[in-house]
């Protein structure tokens, strides 16, 4: 061969793997994950600059001179390989070491799996040190050696237990097992599948989506993504390794860069496949757990004064002024007079409507709250010793309130009663207008969360920039700001841009609104009323996974919700039911959800004896709920958690777009 063409001939081949530009001969290029897409890249470029190799005689009887300076050419070459895969690694490298410490928090008990993970972290610790040590070889390319360069190339393929092919190896057997004899299909392996067991875990423990605020099928292929890395390092070196052998005369080396080869495709495909069985049964739902700390404004709200405890004598609650009935005769009434001036002159009236009035006893000891507070009472001590709320030092001063007795027949006892009343400390509305996402600048929905502005709740979105295979522009993230607007400007109509919760109308639906059409993902979202109940809807936009682009948005996009609704008397939603429940904020217990998709669950007071009926319960979670890494959504959702015996809290969640069917696995050359 002559000298001369082979600085040519090796610049050529490092050139095709450096650009690695599918051709309509090399593997095709579907519409693949990301870390999926630079492996075929990458493998079908080194698969082409192996054709031009071949096509070339051996290297032979190089002169020093042009020796040296082909390596340092060499070195440069390989400073550009590495460049793709290092980038594609520090995009997630943060999402893949949430996983990691994720699955060693909750599984340092597990010594099997615990055991698996440390020998998945020795391995690939030990492919990715070589993989920098070539990487080191460029910073000093006018220095080294070529006999250094062709010994590391003669140490990555040489068939010994510390090659990286038997590194290779051993990361696959760890993580997948033994391939079975005469099946190979995913589901024969699922027993001795790393990735299976983990993601089964990890939705076990519920703390760790909130903690890595990843879903379940994130989680896999975070994991995945680490260990497809580690795989096309190892890949690249054997590749570059036995291209550098050949270019340099040391042999042909073709069968054996073709074993490699199909060791390594034989691999991918049944890693895919596993992936992909692994992938489909995972969970994609996100949501928030509780806060170390409850912290009103910040991490919760409430809605307030919706139905209050409210004390209040028989004598008013009729017009006529008479004590003939007992506290529960009145059901549903208002407060009609002040007789006398007597309690009722000294407490803030109950102006709305009365509700569910009963008898406890006839005298009582009333700890009024503060002035500015949205309570009423702070407990109330009844002369049998029962008390309402929780008794403490009562800082306005207990007032004694005694039922009296009339016309010897009648006796006009205090009642307690539950109070519908709105005005400035009941904040009862819900925003009905829709938040859409600026699809004109290709953004989409990311996250969710509920805010209260002007007394109002509003369904909040975080918006991002769709890129190609369903990767978000993070440093577009932001929250679209709510509407300010307040109940009381003009143009504003209830039921039409807000709804006002009451006795009659306080449900809210609980549900998953989901699409299986990956075609499509969430652009928008909206509260609107079916019935008495809040019921939620998402707004969807078609798109090109491949391009990241949504399709003609003003034509492509439509509204979905479950339309299951309690309406004229049917029962096709289960209510979740909440009784004599205490705040949620005086359980040391964490929140567990207890919701499912089609149930219900009504507004309403807490517990007489645990709070005096003071409160509205559930209360509402403010935390944002977004994903890490941010993705699409295929889904939205509202949930209850809680604990038995404390109102709980309801909270939006989200449902990542479902990568599975983008799960491909490489097709090899026609």
């Amino acid at each position: 061969m002559d000298p001369k063409l082979g600085l040519p001939l090796l610049m050529t081949s490092l050139l095709l793997l450096v650009c690695h530009q599918p051709t309509p001969t090399s593997a095709l290029i579907e519409d693949v994950l990301d870390i999926i897409h630079v492996v075929k890249e990458v493998t079908s470029g080194v698969l082409k600059a192996w054709d031009i190799v071949q096509s070339s005689p051996l290297a032979a009887n190089i002169d020093f001179p042009l020796m040296r300076e082909k390596q340092k050419k060499v070195l440069q070459r390989l400073k550009e390989v590495s460049r793709q895969i290092d980038q594609t690694e520090e995009q997630h490298a943060e999402y893949v070491a949430m996983a990691i410490d994720s699955v060693t928090s909750y599984m340092h008990n597990n010594a099997p799996i615990m055991a698996k993970m440390n020998d998945i972290a020795d391995t690939i610790n030990r492919i990715s040190s070589r993989y920098q040590q070539m990487q080191k070889y460029e910073a000093y390319k006018d220095k080294l050696e070529m006999s250094t360069l062709i010994t590391f190339a003669e140490w990555t393929v040489s068939p010994n237990a510390h090659s990286v092919h038997h590194l290779m190896d051993r990361l696959h057997i760890i993580l997948f097992g033994n391939e079975d004899r005469g099946n190979s299909s995913s589901g024969s392996s699922s027993s001795s599948n790393l990735l299976s067991q983990l993601a089964t875990a990890y939705e076990v423990s519920k703390d760790q989506i909130c903690n890595t605020q990843q879903s379940a099928q994130q989680f896999v292929y975070s994991l995945y993504a680490d260990i497809a890395l580690t795989e096309l390092k190892a890949y690249t070196m054997m590749e570059f390794s036995w291209m550098m052998l050949r270019v340099y005369g040391k042999g042909n080396y073709t069968q054996e860069a073709e074993l490699m080869r199909n060791d390594y495709e034989k691999r991918t495909e049944r890693t895919l496949k596993l992936l992909k069985d692994v992938m489909l049964r995972a969970d994609r739902i996100v949501y928030r757990c509780d806060p170390p700390k409850h912290i009103p404004k910040v991490t919760y709200d409430e809605v307030t004064r919706l139905l209050q405890g409210y004390v209040e004598n028989e004598v008013d609650l009729n017009n006529e002024e008479t004590c003939r009935e007992t506290c529960d005769y009145y059901q549903s009434t208002r407060a009609e007079g002040c007789f006398k001036e007597k309690y009722c002159a000294r407490q803030q009236r109950c102006s709305g409507r009365i509700y569910n009035c009963q008898f406890i006893d006839s005298d009582m000891w009333v700890c009024p709250s503060p002035q500015n507070s949205t309570r009423r009472y702070e407990y109330i001590e009844y002369e049998n010793g029962r008390v309402l709320g929780q008794r403490s030092k009562c800082h306005r001063g207990t007032t004694k309130v005694d039922s009296w007795w009339r016309y010897i027949l009648w006796h006009c006892s205090y009642c307690f009663c539950l109070c519908d009343e709105q005005g400035l400390k009941s904040d009862r509305f819900f925003n009905l207008r829709d938040s859409i996402a600026d699809v004109k600048k290709n953004r989409v929905v990311t996250g969710l969360r509920l805010v209260k502005s002007n007394r109002i709740f509003h369904l909040q979105i975080q918006e991002g920039e769709l890129m190609p295979r369903g990767v978000i522009n993070q440093s577009s993230l932001e929250w679209k700001p709510v509407e300010k607007y307040n109940i009381f400007d003009r143009d504003v109509k209830k039921g039409v841009d807000y709804h006002t919760l009451s006795y009659e109308s306080r449900s809210i639906d609980l549900d998953d609104v989901n699409t299986d059409d990956n075609s499509f993902v969430v652009t928008g979202v909206r509260f609107r009323l079916v019935g008495a109940h809040l019921n939620l809807e998402a707004y969807y936009t078609e798109f090109d996974f491949k391009t990241g682009k949504l399709i003609q948005p003003e034509l492509n996009s439509y509204w979905k919700s479950n339309d299951n609704t309690d309406v004229s008397g049917g029962a096709r939603r289960e209510k979740l039911r909440l009784a004599n429940a205490d705040l949620p904020t005086r359980t040391i217990a964490t929140s567990l959800v207890q919701s499912r998709h089609n149930q219900y669950i009504d507004f309403t007071n807490t517990g007489l004896d645990k709070d005096a009926a003071q409160s509205t319960v559930p209360f509402i979670d403010i935390q944002d709920v977004v994903s890490n890494p941010p993705v699409p959504l295929s889904g939205i959702g509202i949930y209850y958690k809680g604990r038995n015996g404390y109102g709980g809290f309801l909270g939006p969640k989200i449902i990542t777009y479902d990568f599975m069917p983008h799960v491909q696995v490489p097709r090899k050359k026609p």
